[in-house]
């Protein structure tokens, strides 16, 4: 085989397996509570939000995690994390294309027990 070949067989193999091996797109808010809200609400509050971004384009396989500190050292101003997966980015992109306006983006306005200034998107990969 020349090197032309290789090199272009290689290329539309690297093209061809790369969703493959792509990460999934998780987002991870650093949240505060209210005083006077519990663990309990936060948790109904994130499992109501989860149920309509499951309804949305591109959130039927989002997947969301809350947690709260057990033995941590530097939190900051931080109660929780509030986190969020989805299996590709094109999910990801196409469910916050349509937030705005959502009942999704509706419940999040509606409950202002909790405010998440602070997020970071990131691609994980999990080890087997």
């Amino acid at each position: 085989m020349n090197t032309k070949r290789f090199w272009m067989l290689a290329l539309v193999m690297m093209i061809v397996t790369s969703p493959v091996f792509a990460g999934d797109a998780v987002q991870m808010w650093r949240c505060e509570m209210d005083d006077d809200v519990t663990e309990e609400q936060v948790l109904a509050q994130a499992g109501e939000w989860l149920k309509a971004a499951k309804k949305m384009n591109g959130g039927a396989n989002l997947e969301s995690y809350v947690f709260f500190p057990v033995a941590v050292n530097g939190t900051g101003e931080m109660d929780l994390m509030y986190v969020i997966t989805a299996p590709t980015f094109e999910e990801w992109g196409q469910f916050w294309d349509a937030y705005a306006g959502s009942e999704a983006a509706k419940l999040e306005a509606d409950h202002e027990m909790v405010i998440c200034p602070d997020s970071v998107l990131w691609e994980s990969f999990k080890m087997k």
